[in-house]
């Protein structure tokens, strides 16, 4: 009993979901019948629980959600110092993991940026700080504002390119020294006989000396705790090879008698050049890493620092941190709109590409939206703040392109399980290597193991495996959202290139979402403009969408109507410059026994295509019949087209009418049409469709929530700022179907890409160490030098990273400039 209440420690979990007496009986019940548990008690005004348990927190947390309650959790960002490979993302990973209330955990070696999920109130960021120091790796707690990585990246590739001049510069004399004379001959003769062999050996003791205590020493600093701890890691892997190179030389300079006769060589250069091109390879792939996050450093540029913000004393210049909604803002021509608003006074053109990937600038007026980093055109205008700081539409992007550059793809696990046990397999792979030349190689043998043993811990270091998916899904991403097309799940880039039909919804995202006149079918005698102006005339007083569709479409002004009408479920009556004009639906021509005449055929035509026949007669004859109808978006069928040229289905799924619904198929070449349903009829509809393989939605975001969420992807057309579709894993910014083709398109490259780095990632590990433990010995007798082994380890991140950098070029699968 006593070393039960010894080991019982109480933990406290904040609830989500508690409603009631019986809410809290279910919990405390749930938690009682976990092992280990001594005692439960639910507090419903606090929503928490006290758990006094023996075990560990996970089981807890499993049961509270099992019954359909939440636990609390909230996200610690830290930026972490020492990640160089793999094998360093897993170590982190585990000591976060391994902390209480840590449920998740993900490092991303591209950004140097771990995100853990904890449980409320179990740890904070001090905490896992604190552990990952213990672990080795110093970090940092994130504030919860936008970092861009990009400058931490520079900041570390200046001083790893200080580190590497100075340790090429000592390296330069060694290198010299020990191999001048294989690139001119008689060169180390001629050394030797001006200074002697030993003053020669001495010197390269001490420049190689210099460079492992100065620029090397990280790799001791940090490799060998962790090699101690039984943790090993990249630094681990050099500290090994060029500590061993720098050992076995500093014997057979100063103690040659320790070693067996013919075997006192020295291998100063392998330890100075190794450490020299190691940091310039971290060099190098610092400047890389940081042109992957350049889209999200582009974004964050797009903000002005300052805006011109008029108060009652007259135009004042303020930080763009110190705006406040409500705010009156001036522009002037050509600059960027300091936050998100509402235009009050002014009209003209505005650039919205950055927000949609469109270029072709949008009419602003007087009541209009305003986007903060979008750029004004020729027109001074003025808006009124609506959302500052985090609230804005640029804000959000952000924040959504960072979640998804930060996501770990489900196809990172293989390379995730694989390199948690490369380090120590390398090392015990060198050690079989040292050992095997020892007991078969020739003399003088223990030269040739040591050569050996130091490649193999040189060239296995697992960096390129570490940085293959997330600089991808970095670069990916990034070049998507400024193409319009935002990510907000980062396993969505994934799951979206497996998809083989995309589903459409058509009001609003086929179509333009509000009715317009499409056609207009004249008696004889009668012109367009005339039957237009008549009917507008009436319309003038209605407020009906039908209304506006014909006003929008009539000769501006409208003349005067007199005694207007209402006729519910039929029309409008009214007089226009002294006639009886009437405007409504077939039943009204019957009602008043006016015959179509020449228009019947039309009529017909109209209604059978789908859209609204609207009669309009003067003094008792038909003059016009007006054709109303969504109008489909001018980029719909291009968008449908390219779609099938990725070899991808295409379907139709709308509440609209049969004929409307296969009326606009039809015109846009789509494959199946589900037509008649309701929003929750939709999900039905996409299970008849999953049969055929993974499948997208594509809806508007409003009505379609429910659709967009049971798709295996749900694509949500925005509007621009509409950017936190909660139901949806991809947005389009620039509410045009050919985004989807987009979409797709950079959800395939960037897995291709992947594919394409893992790839090499794997094969560079699985042929080259049996290269660098002597594969080719027996046939030519070559060995692989260390120098070559860390030059070809350097070459393999830097691939890798060029690999990805390559997506920032992707252009516009449909053609659109971006």
């Amino acid at each position: 009993m006593d070393a039960t209440v010894s080991t019982t420690t109480t933990t406290r979990l904040r609830l989500e979901g508690l409603h009631c007496a019986g809410c809290v009986r279910r919990v405390e019940r749930a938690l009682a019948d976990q092992p280990g548990v001594a005692a439960a008690r639910v507090n419903l005004a606090t929503a928490t629980a006290e758990v006094d348990h023996g075990g560990p927190v996970a089981p807890l947390v499993a049961a509270v959600e099992s019954i359909g309650f939440g636990i609390a959790r909230t996200e610690i960002a830290l930026a972490v110092e020492g990640a160089t490979c793999a094998s360093c993302v897993a170590r982190i990973e585990r000591a976060l993991l391994a902390l209480p209330g840590v449920t998740a955990a993900r490092m991303n070696l591209a950004t140097g940026e771990a995100r853990a999920q904890v449980i409320a109130g179990m740890a904070d960021a001090a905490t896992l700080a604190r552990a990952l120091a213990e672990a080795g790796y110093p970090a940092t707690p994130l504030a919860g504002t936008t970092r861009d990585p990009g400058a931490a990246q520079a900041a570390e590739a200046r001083a790893l390119a200080r580190r590497t001049l100075l340790a090429a510069a000592l390296a330069l004399p060694v290198f010299a020294i020990e191999m001048g004379g294989h690139v001119i001959p008689g060169f180390h003769a001629a050394l030797a006989g001006i200074a002697g062999d030993q003053p020669l050996r001495v010197l390269s003791f001490l420049l190689t000396s210099a460079i492992l205590a100065g620029p090397g020493r990280v790799f001791f600093a940090r490799g060998l705790p962790l090699l101690l701890r039984g943790a090993p890691d990249m630094n681990a892997l050099v500290a090994l090879g060029t500590g061993a190179a720098w050992g076995f030389s500093t014997i057979a300079t100063f103690a040659p008698g320790l070693l067996p006769p013919g075997t006192a060589h020295v291998y100063f250069e392998a330890a100075a050049v190794i450490v020299t091109l190691v940091l310039l390879g971290r060099m190098l792939e610092a400047r890389a890493k940081g042109r992957t996050g350049a889209a999200i450093r582009r974004l964050m540029a797009l903000r002005p620092a300052t805006a011109r913000v008029v108060t009652a004393a007259g135009i004042e210049d303020r930080p763009v941190e110190a705006l406040v909604p409500g705010d009156l803002i001036e522009v002037l021509p050509g600059e960027r709109f300091a936050t998100d608003g509402e235009l009050v006074a002014g009209q003209g053109p505005v650039d919205e590409s950055m927000l949609t990937g469109e270029p072709m600038p949008v009419d602003k007026s007087p009541g209009d939206p305003v986007t903060g980093g979008t750029v004004n055109g020729p027109a001074a205008l003025r808006f009124r703040a609506t959302a500052v700081g985090a609230d804005t539409a640029l804000a959000r992007i952000v924040a959504l392109v960072e979640t998804a550059q930060g996501a770990k793809l489900p196809v990172q696990a293989l390379a995730d399980r694989v390199t948690g046990i490369f380090v120590p397999v390398v090392l015990a792979v060198a050690a079989v290597t040292v050992a095997l030349w020892l007991a078969l190689g020739p003399a003088p043998a223990l030269g040739l193991a040591l050569v050996a043993g130091v490649s193999v811990l040189i060239i296995a270091c697992p960096c390129a495996m570490g940085l293959a998916t997330p600089t991808s899904v970095m670069v990916g991403t990034g070049r998507a959202a400024e193409m319009g097309v935002l990510f907000r799940k980062g396993a969505a880039l994934q799951a979206l290139a497996g998809v083989t039909t995309v589903a459409f919804d058509k009001t609003g995202t086929l179509t333009e979402g509000h009715p317009a006149v499409t056609e207009v079918a004249l008696a004889p005698g009668v012109t367009r403009d005339e039957a237009l102006r008549l009917a507008a005339a009436l319309e003038s007083r209605s407020e009906h969408p039908i209304a506006r569709a014909i006003l929008n479409a009539a000769p501006v002004p409208a003349p005067e109507a007199e005694g207007v009408e209402a006729l519910p479920g039929f029309g409008l009556r009214g007089r226009v410059e002294g006639a009886e004009i009437l405007v409504g639906a077939a039943r009204l021509m019957d009602q008043h026994a006016i015959a179509p005449g020449d228009l019947a055929g039309p009529a017909a035509r109209i209604a059978a295509s789908g859209a609204t026949p609207v009669h309009v007669a003067r003094d008792g004859r038909a003059i016009a019949v007006l054709a109303l109808a969504d109008p489909v978006r001018p980029t719909a069928r291009a968008a449908i087209a390219t779609l099938h040229e990725m070899g991808v289905r295409t379907a139709l799924i709308t509440g609209d009418t049969e004929a409307t619904a296969r009326a606009v198929a039809a015109e846009l070449g789509i494959d199946r049409v589900t037509a008649g349903v309701l929003p929750g009829g939709k999900v039905a509809a996409l299970d008849e469709l999953r049969a055929d393989g993974p499948l997208a939605f594509v809806g508007d975001g409003l009505n379609d929530a429910p659709a967009l969420a049971a798709a295996d992807i749900g694509i949500a057309i925005g509007t621009g700022t509409d950017v936190a579709i909660e139901a949806a894993d991809v947005v389009l910014m620039a509410g045009d179907p050919q985004g989807v083709a987009e979409a797709l398109n950079l959800s395939r490259r960037t897995m291709r890409n992947i594919r394409q780095n893992l790839f090499w990632a794997f094969a560079y590990n699985t042929a080259l160490i049996p290269v660098a433990a002597g594969l080719f010995w027996p046939l030519w007798g070559v060995l692989l030098s260390p120098m070559l082994a860390a030059g070809a380890m350097a070459a393999s991140s830097l691939f890798v990273l060029s690999n990805a950098l390559r997506l920032r070029r992707l252009r516009p699968v449909t053609g659109r400039v971006a």
